[in-house]
């Protein structure tokens, strides 16, 4: 939980601190007079510090109370969760409060693997998206180290153009968030079912590399038949392990014009993450996940007049009369990297694909793969998938683990020419 004005919770079990020796049971902190408000059970008045470490003895718990999941995406919504490790409460310059989890990387993976995908899901799946995201975690903390300013290049801004990206830039205090802008990380309250800590114990230590470097693994929910190249999401980078592939047992030939895309995305290919069975959903898919439908296909209307306002909105510019929307740069899975949004008071292209579908919805498009059709007083988007769709399709692999596949033959089918390698 970042930037917060105030947080509550509770601590189960035994707790130490330099300020209070042993502690446990609930407390508030909030921001007064440029430092953390902290108060308890123990400490009715409030004591006033700028930063706290709440040490956790063997076994013991920490909740915090309305913790955002699912941040700016159309899933958002308010949990409490329950956490294992260590809870650290951090003020921040600009008088917020930042509570930060410090936990091993392996209980932290357990957690990951049980709040991105449903613990019901096969385990070899299960398997091959704990090796997935525990090199997801190592190359990223790898990168940090790496980095002498902690910033990514983000993006550029002209007055005609914005091109963005969003990738690990805002974690100064911390080395990961506990959101889908990294993984998932909902504590301990979803992994009841223990198979997710069995598949990270199982693939202890076991990550996928290139050339002898931890790949930078990447994943989404559905890539809608084609995986995408890293450099659509992302900066201008190419990575030999981050590019299309088809997520089907046969070959889908990469889009290359709006033509083919169009195609595509009305057809109906046959693909790995084509799963209309409900059942088969309920065992993959975790239950917020599931509210959102035809994700592999899917159609979105607006009125001329609500996507103007949407527009405004979101980008924080006036286009006035909306003219045309017209994609300018595609990727092979048909995701757009470039768009030009045309009005009769502006005009601008905007980029990259995350931002692209962050304009054009009050929460966000499912992906960047779509086509418009613009008629007198309506636009109409039609698209495919859900997510960046680089790198793994949560979708896909988990159906391809259903019809028997290996959790090694599923992360080489979708990150080309890695080898898995036991590093601890």
């Amino acid at each position: 939980m970042d930037r917060q004005t105030e947080i509550s919770g509770h601590l189960e079990g035994i707790f130490h601190s330099d300020r209070f020796g042993p502690f446990s049971g609930p407390f508030s902190a909030k921001v007064e007079a440029g430092k953390i408000a902290f108060v308890s059970e123990s400490h009715h008045q409030p004591v006033y510090i700028p930063s706290i470490r709440f040490i956790a003895e063997k076994s013991s718990l920490f909740s915090l109370a309305n913790v955002t999941i699912g941040n700016q995406f159309h899933w958002e919504r308010k949990e409490d969760q329950i956490f294992q490790g260590d809870l650290i409460l951090q003020l921040r310059p600009e008088e917020t409060i930042c509570a930060i989890n410090e936990i091993s990387p392996e209980d932290y993976l357990s957690s990951v693997v049980s709040s991105e995908m449903n613990t019901d899901a096969p385990f070899e799946f299960l398997k091959a998206h704990a090796i997935l995201s525990r090199s997801w975690l190592l190359s990223a903390l790898h990168q940090k180290r790496k980095r002498t300013d902690l910033l990514i290049q983000s993006g550029k801004i002209k007055t005609d153009e914005i091109i963005r990206w969003y990738d690990r830039e805002d974690h100064d205090l911390y080395d990961v968030c506990a959101d889908d802008h990294c993984q998932r990380y909902q504590g301990i309250s979803k992994t009841a079912a223990d198979k997710a800590s069995e598949a990270v114990h199982e693939t202890c230590g076991r990550v996928l590399t290139f050339q002898d470097e931890i790949c930078d693994a990447r994943y989404s929910k559905c890539c809608g038949g084609l995986t995408e190249n890293f450099d659509t999401a992302w900066n201008d980078k190419q990575f030999h392990y981050l590019t299309t592939v088809s997520d089907a047992p046969v070959p889908h030939q990469p889009i290359r014009s709006e033509q083919e895309a169009s195609k595509w995305i009305h057809s109906p290919p046959e693909a790995y993450c084509r799963v209309t069975d409900q059942h088969l959903l309920e065992r993959i898919l975790p239950g917020f996940d599931r509210e959102t439908k035809d994700f592999f296909r899917w159609k979105v209307e607006y009125s001329r007049k609500e996507l103007e306002e949407i527009l405004r909105q979101k980008s924080g510019f006036d286009f006035g009369t909306l003219v045309e929307i017209v994609p300018l740069q595609r990727g092979p899975s048909g995701r757009i990297s470039h768009l030009r949004i045309v009005g009769l008071k502006k005009s601008m292209v905007v980029g990259k694909e995350l931002e692209i579908r962050r304009w054009l919805s009050p929460s966000h498009l499912y992906s960047s793969a779509f086509i418009v059709k613009s008629e007198t007083n309506q636009f109409i988007f039609h698209g495919a998938g859900w997510g960046h769709g680089v790198g793994l399709c949560q979708i896909g692999a988990a159906v391809m683990a259903t019809q028997g596949f290996l959790a090694e033959k599923i992360l080489k089918h979708y990150f080309r020419g890695v080898e898995i390698e036991k590093i601890y």
